[in-house]
């Protein structure tokens, strides 16, 4: 597992990192918050980033959190304070894991654990929503096509269901899609109406 710990103080990177390489980690890199640093941490292609922000700024939090938002990747971001607002913006930016207060090296592990099953669950939740979205968006799709052939070809639901289900299996294509390309026809046609 590559780790990325993004940390401007040695002194707090290297309680990490210890408490990392006590884990059984050793691909970890220190990447201070200076810089290009986000495009050097892209490069990394790292599975989990370690946030050590001790006592942030508002600025260097907001840079964080873009951070978060543009590496899709299990985040554990550990500060001294906080603050309601603080705490509802990194969670905003998908961070996994916010620690208040908590930087110790026996601490880092279960920490790390955490922030990668979060984020895990997470992802699940998310593609299973985008999915869901997608079945809707083809449901309706289908649906509005299939009326389309029982008012033009007088079809029943069933025979109109069928014709899309054949034409797709003949083109090769999803259904979503020939209904799509179908409802195209019509409106091009004047069927709009």
């Amino acid at each position: 597992m590559r780790i990325v710990i993004i940390d401007d103080t040695g002194a707090r990177a290297s309680v990490l990192e210890d408490g990392l390489r006590e884990a059984g980690h050793d691909d970890i890199h220190v990447v201070p918050p200076v810089g290009a640093f986000v495009s050097r941490i892209e490069r990394l292609v790292p599975d989990v980033v370690l946030m050590d922000l001790g006592s942030p700024s508002r600025d260097t939090l907001e840079e964080m959190l873009l951070v978060s938002r543009a590496l899709a990747r299990p985040i554990a971001m550990f500060v001294d304070q906080s603050d309601e607002q603080m705490i509802s913006a990194a969670i905003d930016a998908g961070v996994s894991a916010y620690v208040v207060d908590g930087l110790r090296k026996d601490r880092v592990k279960p920490i790390l654990d955490l922030a990668v099953r979060r984020f895990t669950a997470f992802a699940r939740m998310q593609a299973e929503l985008t999915d869901a979205r997608t079945q809707l968006a083809d449901r309706k799709v289908i649906d509005r096509a299939k009326a389309i052939l029982m008012q033009q070809r007088g079809l029943a639901e069933p025979e109109a269901y069928a014709l899309l289900r054949s034409a797709a299996m003949n083109q090769n294509k999803r259904m979503a899609e020939v209904a799509e390309a179908l409802i195209t026809a019509h409106d091009l046609l004047g069927g709009a109406r």
